[in-house]
């Protein structure tokens, strides 16, 4: 295991460059997601016919395998890295749309009346009141969508795509050192728990009013999230 760290040259990286652009890779997509699915998920909560045709695109989007979908827009985008984090940015809606609509729907209709009642608009409705009660589905499905990203863009090895951890796995093959496979699974489990880590901790952060395990409180004193979410927005 001496050569643990020893990146074959053709990858013209080092193990941390490799990480870096594994990162990018499988982040920007879900980030993408996440700009694309407020706005949709928005309009699938105002217009509830929307949303069964939307699931259905998204889900069936998410049916095509990650390496034909590669193959399909490789004549497009060559052997870039937006020839995987396309890809990646749809399959991330199939989850983000519905743990956002879940979310802005369980927020309470007398929430929403004393909202409107104090003068918010729907925009401002939408991010000051709905979005902050909605965030531990949204987070659910950050936590999901990420995960999922960051071993997804392993298979970007296979297009001849450069700089993710998968392409360790390919020179595992080709130059027989079993090391480097190992070094990118685990590697990328270690992204992958490092980044969950991460999103539950902005959960944490961003829920000050949910219970915290280990912590009993009394009924009286658990603060309701839609009034806390409306305190916060009228402060």
């Amino acid at each position: 295991m001496s050569g643990f760290f020893d990146i074959p040259s053709d990858l013209q990286h080092s193990w941390l460059g490799l990480v870096g652009l594994h990162l990018r890779e499988a982040l920007l997509p879900v980030l993408a997601g996440l700009v694309v699915s407020l706005p949709l998920a928005q309009l699938c909560v105002r217009l509830r016919w929307l949303y069964p045709p939307v699931l259905w695109v998204t889900t069936v989007l998410y049916a095509i395998p990650s390496l034909a979908f590669f193959v399909l827009l490789i004549d497009y985008t060559g052997q870039t890295e937006l020839t995987v984090m396309i890809p990646l940015t749809v399959y991330s809606l199939v989850v983000l749309v519905p743990a956002i609509v879940d979310g802005v729907r369980s927020v309470p209709q007398e929430t929403l009346a004393a909202a409107t009642a104090m003068g918010f608009g729907p925009v401002r409705r939408y991010f000051q009141v709905q979005l902050p009660i909605a965030v531990p589905a949204v987070i659910a499905g950050l936590r999901v969508a990420t995960v999922s990203s960051i071993s997804l863009v392993s298979v970007g090895a296979l297009i001849g795509n450069q700089g993710a951890l998968g392409n360790l796995i390919n020179d595992a093959n080709i130059y027989n050192r079993p090391e480097l496979a190992v070094n990118a699974v685990l590697s990328m489990a270690a992204l992958a728990i490092l980044a969950d880590v991460l999103l539950v901790a902005v959960r944490l952060l961003l829920t000050p009013w949910m219970p915290r395990a280990g912590r009993r409180k009394q009924p009286a004193d658990v603060p309701d999230p839609a009034t806390a979410a409306l305190e916060d927005a009228v402060r």
